[in-house]
């Protein structure tokens, strides 16, 4: 397998600048990544740039907390989309996850799922840093439940990312026909290789040039 394929190329840092956004492009485009994923305002943009490439253009909706309103993130899904998204990667609501109202979370996980409906997958961070094992299994079966394409571990922005029994878990909970994805942590080859592994179908990385270079 060409891990370059599998890469979602990332930069989600809120001091980027659009020399910054326009380097990562290049770079996408060069090794031939999965995806770039920026933050909404750039999505336009990088729509722009990606057109005929087959790079798609990934954004998040609730980043980095999960914390805004349903409605919310449904509005930025159908936004984000508008402007040329083709992936989602959302946060769930960690708050309600952890206080058991496993309805609205997964409520909020279709309402994406449906706005995003034959334009664009959906990948559900669960942020796993913040959950225990149950809650980790739950928030994935719930992601299922809810339609979604992946689930992803974490945003990269708490207290933690990646780690191979993380992945191992997701994948054991979500079968074998929901994408997991590796996210935070990944800096190296051996990192890559060790979630693809355990079960990651995708990696997201700020660091894929120094992991398909090795």
């Amino acid at each position: 397998m060409e891990i370059s394929k599998i890469i979602d190329h990332t930069n989600l840092k809120a001091s980027s600048k659009k020399e910054d956004i326009l380097k990562l492009i290049e770079e996408a485009k060069n090794y031939h990544f999965a995806s770039v994923c920026v933050n909404p305002t750039w999505v336009e943009l990088a729509s722009q740039e990606l057109k005929g490439t087959g790079v798609k253009v990934c954004t998040v909706i609730g980043f980095p907390l999960g914390a805004s309103t349903k409605e919310t993130k449904i509005f930025e899904t159908k936004d984000a989309i508008a402007k040329g998204a083709e992936e989602i990667d959302m946060v769930i609501n960690i708050s309600k996850l952890k206080d058991g109202e496993y309805d609205y979370v997964e409520d909020e996980i279709a309402g994406i799922v449906e706005a995003s409906k034959g334009k664009a997958l959906v990948k559900v961070i669960i942020e796993t840093c913040l959950l225990t094992d149950e809650e980790k299994k739950k928030a994935c079966t719930l992601a299922v439940q809810a339609g979604a394409d992946f689930v992803k571990t974490s945003t990269g922005f708490s207290t933690g990312g990646a780690t191979v029994e993380d992945i191992a878990l997701m994948r054991q909970t979500v079968g074998e026909t929901v994408g997991v994805k590796a996210s935070g942590g990944v800096h190296s080859k051996e990192d890559a290789l060790a979630m693809i592994k355990a079960g990651a179908t995708r990696i997201g990385a700020s660091s894929g040039i120094a992991i398909v270079s090795e």
